[in-house]
């Protein structure tokens, strides 16, 4: 595709893996402890929640990488499902990913930053969203140069994450003193327990960004051989790490002072392990954390507005399908979408417009996976195929039915946000329709 040849590829088997290692290890480990073990009432269920949404989150890509090595498109889940389905389907999945999903993830991602860091340096709470703005901006600039100092970026910020990680993990199996396996959550939190389902969504923020690199197809060498390799490496190498930490926090922490200390927990663990310090370390590797996270979104998300606006899908294609002469970015694409970013964190909760958005990608996922059996069908000998899953069709019938049973829990548990979600999709449908005619 003409857009695909401007566009630099700068991305190795490396930087990939690095990209979809440091873009799933964000803030959700390290913030999430508290809020998953209240939901699952219990550390073995929640235990299992955390392997649940690794094993579904495995599936789920290894499936795209079967379907993305044989569509090797910048543009991710928009293309496949144009592809797959045709132009309305791709469009609502684009629209969602570019004015709903990708900033609210920024938005969320970058919240999280100006939280911590005020906390970190002892700021008044109010200078939190002029900081996470501030990240915000210097991570956009980044990605408005050429995209081997982003790439390059993420593989040092993906590097320094998983130090403190191994870290928290060899004390806590070696020096926890609690037995992790069977501790039942006590306190007056635990009638919020909203079971084994709820708990697997909760889990899926912390695993979620997997999907970013098949945005970036067309900025990877050779990508019907490396998006495949990277998606699976850096899925397995991610779940080894939850559970690691996971269970590392129930050997150093009850299950009810965890549940208490909710978002500080792993800060709380590393301060019991490395000291004062030791937990000023543990902050600052987070920031730096949730710098690569950010990172990934901002180098992935604009990518699809840019495929958009190169078929017309998009209000102002002209500008928005444009790649800056000298970095060979699309930094109109990338400056839209940080601008609404910035939007979700004055007017909105970017962070609970990011659970609601999870519910409607994994919609789209969906179709994805069902769409593996269609390719199949077409081409039964694998012709076209770079990298064909194991245990076929095991695979993607569970990627269908673990999601399926996440959404489902979902809407039993906040069919409010499910309809916010699910509305602001369809409010794409009108504007596609005039694009159509202007077309």
């Amino acid at each position: 595709m003409a857009e695909e040849e401007k566009l630099n590829r700068g991305f190795g088997l490396w930087s990939s893996l690095a990209l979809v290692i440091g873009t799933i290890i964000g803030s959700g480990i390290f913030f999430k402890q508290g809020s998953v073990l209240q939901t699952a009432g219990d550390t073995n269920t929640a235990l299992w929640a955390w392997l649940a949404g690794g094993i579904l989150t495995l599936t789920a890509g290894m499936t795209v990488a079967e379907v993305g090595s044989q569509m090797a498109e910048t543009g991710g889940i928009y293309s496949y499902l144009t592809h797959l389905y045709g132009k309305t389907t791709g469009y609502l999945a684009g629209w969602m990913q570019v004015i709903f999903y990708g900033p609210a993830m920024m938005g969320a991602i970058s919240a999280y930053f100006g939280v911590l860091f005020v906390s970190l340096f002892g700021l008044k709470s109010v200078w939190s969203l002029p900081a996470g703005m501030v990240a915000l901006a210097l991570v956009g600039l980044l990605n408005s140069i050429p995209n081997h100092f982003s790439a390059g970026f993420q593989v040092l910020t993906t590097v320094i994450k998983m130090l403190p990680i191994i870290a928290l993990i060899i004390f806590g199996l070696f020096f926890g003193k609690h037995d992790a396996l069977g501790q039942m959550v006590t306190t007056m939190s635990h009638s919020s327990a909203g079971g084994f389902g709820v708990a697997v969504l909760a889990t899926l923020f912390a695993y979620d960004g997997w999907v970013t690199l098949a945005n970036i197809s067309g900025e990877i060498r050779k990508p019907q051989k490396v998006l495949p390799k990277a998606i699976i490496t850096g899925i397995l190498i991610v779940i080894v790490a939850y559970m690691g930490i996971s269970y590392g926090a129930y050997r150093s922490l009850t299950a009810n002072e965890i549940v208490a200390l909710g978002e500080n927990t792993t800060l709380k663990m590393a301060t019991n392990a490395f000291g004062y310090w030791g937990g000023r370390v543990l902050s600052v590797a987070v920031l730096v954390s949730l710098i690569g996270t950010l990172n990934g979104k901002v180098v992935s998300f604009p990518r699809i507005l840019y495929v958009m606006a190169k078929k017309g899908d998009f209000p102002f294609a002209k500008t928005f399908a444009k790649i800056n002469h000298k970095s060979k970015t699309p930094n109109a694409a990338i400056w839209l979408m940080v601008a609404i970013a910035y939007l979700m964190m004055a007017l909105t909760d970017p962070d609970q417009l990011s659970d609601y958005a999870i519910f409607v990608t994994f919609l789209f996922y969906i179709l994805v996976f069902i769409g593996a059996f269609k390719l199949r069908r077409q081409d039964p000998k694998g012709l076209k195929r770079t990298f064909s899953m194991p245990f076929y069709p095991v695979i993607p019938i569970v990627a269908i039915l673990g999601s399926l049973y996440v959404e489902i829990s979902e809407i039993i548990n906040d069919l409010h946000g499910i309809g916010i979600s699910v509305i602001i999709v369809l409010a794409g449908l009108p504007l596609y329709g005039w694009l159509n005619r202007k077309k």
